[in-house]
């Protein structure tokens, strides 16, 4: 199952591809996500999701992974509660920047102000020319979680997205907090699409990628998470309560542009490139400093 939201001139609302077959819903997604939680308790299993969905005003746009491809995806949650980074979560880049690897997860928080389209274009600063990029498995969770187990984590995550932490470097060094590197107004792509567990496994390695203008600068797998998904999802349920809708970055591999020798840093008019397998792609073209 693949979630959404699309805009065209009946204006923005969330989609779902399901069994090959694409429906439309009257609402965007995440004011839906109220019914995750419940075809999880009444059905035990996203497949059988159909009856719920319809009550939720699910209507036939369609069928087919050729109309889904064509349609216009857009940022698919709005404006989530929480969004919360995991740094230094793969071993090749803790590694490459010259860092033991962490015992507990080095969590940092990122505010929605910071997040884009997966066409959007990223806001490039007047006030740096050191402009990183991370290509990052994304986590969107589906339901109330509190406490739960590794085991249970899975269970309330709607699915996997694709994000790249798009990173000012000079403003994350300033101080041992790395937040002001990591909260620009409109620079954090999302998207395109959102994939259940059921689809996609990370624990068993998703080829991810980042690329500038055609060169690649980021190969990696998700199989190379130092805490993975469920580990990150029970860790912060311990002291936190995760809520339908807040998104968890999960941490880039290797081939930052702080890791290059010389540093390489995106410059205004190049198209960033970000691809997760089984999930998508996000193409996004830097602008002129503002």
């Amino acid at each position: 199952m693949r979630w959404a939201q699309i805009k065209d001139e009946k204006g923005t609302r969330a989609v779902c591809l399901h069994e090959q077959t694409v429906y439309e819903f009257p609402a965007k997604l995440g004011p839906l996500l109220q019914f995750y939680g419940r075809y999880r308790l009444n059905f035990g299993d996203p497949k059988n999701a159909l009856a719920i969905m319809r009550e939720n005003g699910a209507t036939t746009l369609g069928h087919g992974m050729q109309l889904w491809e064509s349609l216009n995806f857009v940022q698919p949650i709005d404006r989530p509660g929480k969004v919360i980074c995991a740094g230094l979560n793969y071993r090749d880049h803790a590694a490459e920047m010259g860092f033991e690897l962490p015992e507990y997860p080095a969590i940092f928080a990122k505010y929605a102000n910071a997040l884009i389209g997966p066409r959007d274009e990223i806001r490039m600063p007047a006030q740096s020319t050191k402009i990183d990029w991370e290509v990052e498995l994304g986590l969107v969770v589906g339901q109330s979680m509190s406490g739960v187990s590794e085991e249970q984590a899975l269970e309330g995550l709607l699915g996997y997205t694709v994000t790249n932490d798009v990173s000012v470097r000079d403003w994350q060094g300033r101080t041992s907090q790395w937040f002001q590197g990591k909260n620009w107004d409109r620079m954090t792509p999302f998207g395109p699409v959102i994939v259940t567990p059921d689809e996609v496994d990370p624990a068993a390695g998703l080829a991810m990628s980042c690329e500038v203008d055609g060169e690649i600068r980021q190969s990696g797998t998700t199989a190379d998470m130092v805490f993975t998904p469920a580990q990150l999802l029970s860790y912060l349920s311990t002291f936190m309560t995760l809520e339908p809708g807040d998104v968890i970055l999960t941490g880039t591999p290797a081939g930052v542009g702080l890791s290059y020798h010389p540093r390489r840093w995106l410059k205004p008019g190049q198209t960033l490139v970000t691809r997760i397998e089984g999930i998508g792609e996000l193409v996004n073209t830097c602008s002129q400093p503002q």
